[in-house]
Protein backbone atom coordinates (compact mmCIF):
# COMPACT_ATOMS: atom_id res chain seq x y z
CA UNK A 1 0.00 0.00 0.00
CA UNK A 2 2.73 2.39 0.88
CA UNK A 3 4.49 1.57 -2.36
CA UNK A 4 1.29 2.33 -4.36
CA UNK A 5 0.88 5.71 -2.68
CA UNK A 6 4.49 6.53 -3.36
CA UNK A 7 4.01 5.70 -7.02
CA UNK A 8 1.02 8.01 -7.25
CA UNK A 9 3.01 10.82 -5.72
CA UNK A 10 5.77 10.32 -8.28
CA UNK A 11 3.25 10.43 -11.15
CA UNK A 12 1.65 13.62 -9.76
CA UNK A 13 5.00 15.32 -9.36
CA UNK A 14 5.99 14.38 -12.90
CA UNK A 15 2.75 15.75 -14.23
CA UNK A 16 3.38 19.04 -12.45
CA UNK A 17 6.55 19.57 -14.48
CA UNK A 18 4.84 18.93 -17.87
CA UNK A 19 4.32 22.03 -20.06
CA UNK A 20 0.69 23.03 -20.52
CA UNK A 21 -0.60 23.16 -24.11
CA UNK A 22 -0.10 26.58 -25.56
CA UNK A 23 -3.31 26.75 -27.57
CA UNK A 24 -3.59 30.52 -27.24
CA UNK A 25 -0.02 31.11 -28.32
CA UNK A 26 -0.46 28.80 -31.28
CA UNK A 27 -3.64 30.55 -32.17
CA UNK A 28 -1.80 33.83 -31.85
CA UNK A 29 0.97 32.63 -34.12
CA UNK A 30 -1.56 31.37 -36.61
CA UNK A 31 -3.33 34.73 -36.56
CA UNK A 32 -0.08 36.59 -37.10
CA UNK A 33 0.94 34.28 -39.87
CA UNK A 34 -2.40 34.56 -41.59
CA UNK A 35 -2.61 38.35 -41.18
CA UNK A 36 0.70 39.03 -42.89
CA UNK A 37 -0.46 37.91 -46.36
CA UNK A 38 -3.47 40.21 -46.01
CA UNK A 39 -1.22 43.17 -45.26
CA UNK A 40 1.05 42.26 -48.11
CA UNK A 41 -1.93 41.89 -50.45
CA UNK A 42 -3.05 45.41 -49.61
CA UNK A 43 0.45 46.77 -50.07
CA UNK A 44 0.82 44.93 -53.34
CA UNK A 45 -2.37 46.46 -54.84
CA UNK A 46 -2.29 48.53 -58.11
CA UNK A 47 -0.71 51.92 -57.55
CA UNK A 48 -0.13 53.97 -60.76
CA UNK A 49 3.45 55.06 -61.20
CA UNK A 50 4.42 58.56 -62.23
CA UNK A 51 4.45 57.81 -65.98
CA UNK A 52 0.96 56.32 -65.92
CA UNK A 53 -0.33 59.23 -63.89
CA UNK A 54 1.13 61.67 -66.43
CA UNK A 55 -0.48 59.84 -69.34
CA UNK A 56 -3.84 59.71 -67.59
CA UNK A 57 -3.64 63.43 -66.78
CA UNK A 58 -2.80 64.26 -70.41
CA UNK A 59 -5.72 62.20 -71.68
CA UNK A 60 -8.06 63.89 -69.23
CA UNK A 61 -6.77 67.34 -70.14
CA UNK A 62 -7.19 66.59 -73.85
CA UNK A 63 -10.72 65.25 -73.41
CA UNK A 64 -11.77 68.36 -71.51
CA UNK A 65 -9.57 70.96 -73.18
CA UNK A 66 -10.30 70.37 -76.88
CA UNK A 67 -14.09 70.86 -76.63
CA UNK A 68 -13.57 73.74 -74.23
CA UNK A 69 -11.15 75.54 -76.56
CA UNK A 70 -13.51 75.01 -79.49
CA UNK A 71 -16.35 76.62 -77.59
CA UNK A 72 -14.20 79.52 -76.42
CA UNK A 73 -12.80 80.03 -79.93
CA UNK A 74 -16.26 80.09 -81.49
CA UNK A 75 -17.44 82.53 -78.83
CA UNK A 76 -14.49 84.83 -79.51
CA UNK A 77 -14.99 84.73 -83.29
CA UNK A 78 -18.54 85.92 -82.77
CA UNK A 79 -17.18 89.33 -81.68
CA UNK A 80 -14.73 89.71 -84.57
CA UNK A 81 -15.90 91.95 -87.42
CA UNK A 82 -16.54 90.18 -90.73
CA UNK A 83 -13.79 90.30 -93.31
CA UNK A 84 -14.07 92.72 -96.18
CA UNK A 85 -13.81 90.03 -98.86
CA UNK A 86 -10.96 88.30 -100.55
CA UNK A 87 -8.20 90.33 -102.14
CA UNK A 88 -8.63 88.50 -105.47
CA UNK A 89 -12.34 89.27 -105.68
CA UNK A 90 -15.32 87.01 -106.24
CA UNK A 91 -16.65 85.82 -109.57
CA UNK A 92 -20.34 86.70 -109.87
CA UNK A 93 -22.56 83.64 -110.14
CA UNK A 94 -26.12 82.84 -111.10
CA UNK A 95 -28.71 81.65 -108.61
CA UNK A 96 -27.71 78.08 -109.52
CA UNK A 97 -24.05 78.79 -108.69
CA UNK A 98 -22.72 78.96 -112.25
CA UNK A 99 -20.17 81.61 -113.27
CA UNK A 100 -21.82 84.40 -115.23
CA UNK A 101 -20.69 84.75 -118.83
CA UNK A 102 -20.56 88.41 -119.88
CA UNK A 103 -21.37 87.67 -123.52
CA UNK A 104 -24.29 85.42 -122.62
CA UNK A 105 -25.58 87.90 -120.06
CA UNK A 106 -25.58 90.83 -122.44
CA UNK A 107 -27.18 88.69 -125.10
CA UNK A 108 -30.09 87.70 -122.86
CA UNK A 109 -30.69 90.97 -120.97
CA UNK A 110 -32.00 94.30 -122.21
CA UNK A 111 -30.39 97.72 -121.79
CA UNK A 112 -31.13 99.24 -118.38
CA UNK A 113 -32.04 95.85 -116.90
CA UNK A 114 -31.12 94.92 -113.33
CA UNK A 115 -30.70 91.37 -112.08
CA UNK A 116 -29.72 89.79 -108.76
CA UNK A 117 -26.65 87.54 -108.70
CA UNK A 118 -24.47 85.89 -106.07
CA UNK A 119 -21.64 88.20 -105.08
CA UNK A 120 -19.28 88.82 -102.17
CA UNK A 121 -19.75 86.40 -99.26
CA UNK A 122 -22.69 84.86 -101.09
CA UNK A 123 -24.81 88.01 -100.71
CA UNK A 124 -27.28 89.06 -103.40
CA UNK A 125 -25.98 91.88 -105.61
CA UNK A 126 -27.67 93.80 -108.37
CA UNK A 127 -25.90 93.86 -111.75
CA UNK A 128 -26.95 96.91 -113.72
CA UNK A 129 -26.73 97.37 -117.50
CA UNK A 130 -26.78 100.99 -118.69
CA UNK A 131 -28.55 102.25 -121.80
CA UNK A 132 -25.63 101.06 -123.95
CA UNK A 133 -25.83 97.54 -122.45
CA UNK A 134 -22.57 98.04 -120.59
CA UNK A 135 -22.18 97.12 -116.94
CA UNK A 136 -22.00 99.90 -114.43
CA UNK A 137 -18.58 99.87 -112.67
CA UNK A 138 -20.23 98.80 -109.45
CA UNK A 139 -22.74 96.25 -108.19
CA UNK A 140 -25.34 97.08 -105.53
CA UNK A 141 -25.91 94.88 -102.52
CA UNK A 142 -29.59 93.94 -102.42
CA UNK A 143 -29.79 93.49 -98.62
CA UNK A 144 -31.82 96.24 -96.96
CA UNK A 145 -29.87 98.03 -94.23
CA UNK A 146 -32.86 98.04 -91.90
CA UNK A 147 -33.50 94.39 -90.99
CA UNK A 148 -31.86 92.46 -93.83
CA UNK A 149 -34.70 91.86 -96.28
CA UNK A 150 -33.96 91.87 -100.01
CA UNK A 151 -35.02 95.17 -101.58
CA UNK A 152 -36.34 94.44 -105.11
CA UNK A 153 -36.21 96.86 -108.01
CA UNK A 154 -39.50 98.60 -108.83
CA UNK A 155 -39.25 99.58 -112.49
CA UNK A 156 -42.52 101.54 -112.41
CA UNK A 157 -41.24 103.86 -109.67
CA UNK A 158 -37.58 103.65 -110.71
CA UNK A 159 -36.24 102.74 -107.27
CA UNK A 160 -35.52 99.86 -104.93
CA UNK A 161 -38.37 99.29 -102.48
CA UNK A 162 -38.10 96.97 -99.48
CA UNK A 163 -41.38 95.04 -98.98
CA UNK A 164 -40.74 94.43 -95.26
CA UNK A 165 -40.94 97.94 -93.78
CA UNK A 166 -41.10 100.31 -96.76
CA UNK A 167 -37.49 101.50 -97.03
CA UNK A 168 -36.64 102.98 -100.43
CA UNK A 169 -33.41 103.54 -102.39
CA UNK A 170 -32.67 105.41 -105.62
CA UNK A 171 -31.12 103.91 -108.77
CA UNK A 172 -27.64 103.90 -107.21
CA UNK A 173 -28.84 102.28 -103.96
CA UNK A 174 -28.75 105.49 -101.91
CA UNK A 175 -31.38 105.52 -99.17
CA UNK A 176 -34.15 108.04 -99.79
CA UNK A 177 -36.73 106.79 -97.30
CA UNK A 178 -36.50 105.03 -93.96
CA UNK A 179 -36.62 103.25 -91.67
CA UNK A 180 -33.39 102.04 -93.29
CA UNK A 181 -30.58 104.16 -91.78
CA UNK A 182 -27.96 103.60 -94.49
CA UNK A 183 -27.59 103.24 -98.23
CA UNK A 184 -27.11 99.85 -99.84
CA UNK A 185 -23.52 98.58 -99.87
CA UNK A 186 -21.46 98.64 -103.07
CA UNK A 187 -18.91 96.36 -104.72
CA UNK A 188 -16.45 97.21 -107.48
CA UNK A 189 -17.33 95.46 -110.75
CA UNK A 190 -14.58 94.47 -113.18
CA UNK A 191 -14.77 92.50 -116.40
CA UNK A 192 -11.99 89.92 -116.59
CA UNK A 193 -12.15 87.94 -119.79
CA UNK A 194 -15.71 86.67 -120.01
CA UNK A 195 -16.24 86.77 -116.23
CA UNK A 196 -17.55 89.42 -113.86
CA UNK A 197 -15.38 89.89 -110.77
CA UNK A 198 -16.65 91.74 -107.71
CA UNK A 199 -14.27 93.18 -105.12
CA UNK A 200 -14.88 95.09 -101.91
CA UNK A 201 -15.56 98.80 -102.30
CA UNK A 202 -13.07 100.47 -99.98
CA UNK A 203 -12.93 103.98 -101.47
CA UNK A 204 -15.18 106.94 -100.71
CA UNK A 205 -18.88 106.34 -101.28
CA UNK A 206 -19.59 108.57 -104.29
CA UNK A 207 -23.25 108.89 -103.21
CA UNK A 208 -22.51 110.43 -99.81
CA UNK A 209 -18.88 111.57 -99.99
CA UNK A 210 -18.19 109.53 -96.85
CA UNK A 211 -16.18 106.47 -96.07
CA UNK A 212 -18.11 103.27 -96.79
CA UNK A 213 -20.00 102.15 -93.72
CA UNK A 214 -19.74 98.43 -94.65
CA UNK A 215 -15.95 98.29 -94.09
Amino acid sequence: MRSFVAALCLVASAAAFRTAPTVASRAGRVNVATSRPMVMAEAGGFVPDMQRRTIMNLLLAGAVGVPGLSMVGGYALFFLPPSSGGGGGTVAKTKLGDDISISAWKGSHAAGERQLVQGLKGDAYWLVLDDAKEFRPYAINGVCTHLGCIAPWNAAQNKYMCPCHGSQYDTTGMVIRGPAPLSLALAILEEQGDKIVLTNWAETDFRTGLKPWWN
